[in-house]
């Protein structure tokens, strides 16, 4: 029983140092790839790095890229051996590699959080740090980019915000990612709701920029998403008024029955007259 443990404890450690070297290329990986990014402060790119998967609150996101080229999700793989991209798949070694599709949960769920006129702009990418050449597209959609060909990639994206815009959109989701907790999702209802005053919100975002002031995200630090507006409920006095006219249509329905009545019913026959003779003299 003494050696049954022991060889279990030794598995474990073992799969434990794999974690932990696991971890640590990773996070060897988001340190390089964070340098690089840092080339693109100077060009109105704003970068927030290991903040909150929206929705799931004990995941992160490596890097969240805003620039003029539009909102970048960056997955970072410090991948080892040989990788290539061949027929649109990403392989490792010349096996498939599994869980790259997670990128695209991940931008979808950051373009949850941004005004309609900006959820199109967001894009998965995945930067593959030992392999700096690589670059290419999987069968999927998600962008490949190697450590050397991530940031003139994201250079030549075409321009679809403005230093305003670039500023807003930074500003908001710092605010929903980079807090304690990790920002719920809104739902397809809330989304339509927030649609119809998305314009308005926008220009007010605007106007605070230009002055110095932060806009107001539509949810809270905490996730939750804005109350609903509560109906009116019809007063005391409406209530009444309803209720006697109610009465007075039953009260005029029963009177209408009563008299369909009275017609229908049939006259009561004559009594019959019968004459009595009395004898005479009486």
């Amino acid at each position: 029983m003494a050696k049954e443990r022991v060889e279990k404890l030794r598995r474990e450690l073992v799969r434990a140092e794999q974690q932990l070297h696991a971890w640590e290329t990773g996070a060897l990986g988001e340190r390089i790839v964070a340098e690089r990014l840092a080339e693109l402060e100077s060009e109105h790119w704003r970068i927030l790095h290991d903040v909150h998967w929206p929705g799931r609150p004990k995941a992160n996101l490596d890097h969240v890229v805003v620039g003029p080229g539009g909102v970048v999700v960056l997955d970072t793989k410090n991948w080892t051996g040989t990788v290539e991209l061949r027929g649109g798949e990403l392989r490792q070694n010349g096996y498939r590699t599994a869980r790259i599709d997670s990128v695209l949960d991940q931008a979808s769920a950051v373009s949850a959080l941004l005004e309609p006129q900006h959820r199109h702009l967001t894009a998965g990418w995945i930067c593959l740090v030992g392999q700096a050449d690589l670059a290419g597209r999987t069968n999927s959609g998600v962008r490949i980019e190697g450590a050397g060909t991530l940031i003139p990639a994201l250079r030549s994206l075409p321009t679809v915000l403005d230093i305003v815009a670039i500023d807003v959109v930074a500003r908001h989701l710092e605010d929903l990612l980079a807090g304690d907790q990790s920002p719920g999702l809104w739902t397809t209802r809330q989304l339509e709701e927030a649609d119809g005053g998305a314009s308005r919100t926008l220009q007010r975002r605007r106007a605070g920029a230009r002055s110095g002031l932060s806009g107001v995200p539509p949810q809270t630090r905490s996730g939750r998403s804005p109350k609903r507006r509560a109906r009116k409920r019809p007063g005391v006095a409406g209530a009444v008024i309803k209720l006697s006219l109610l009465v007075i249509g039953i009260m005029t329905l029963l009177n209408i029955m009563d008299g369909v009545a009275e017609s229908s019913r049939p006259a009561p026959a004559p009594i019959p007259s019968s004459t009595v003779l009395l004898p005479e003299g009486s």
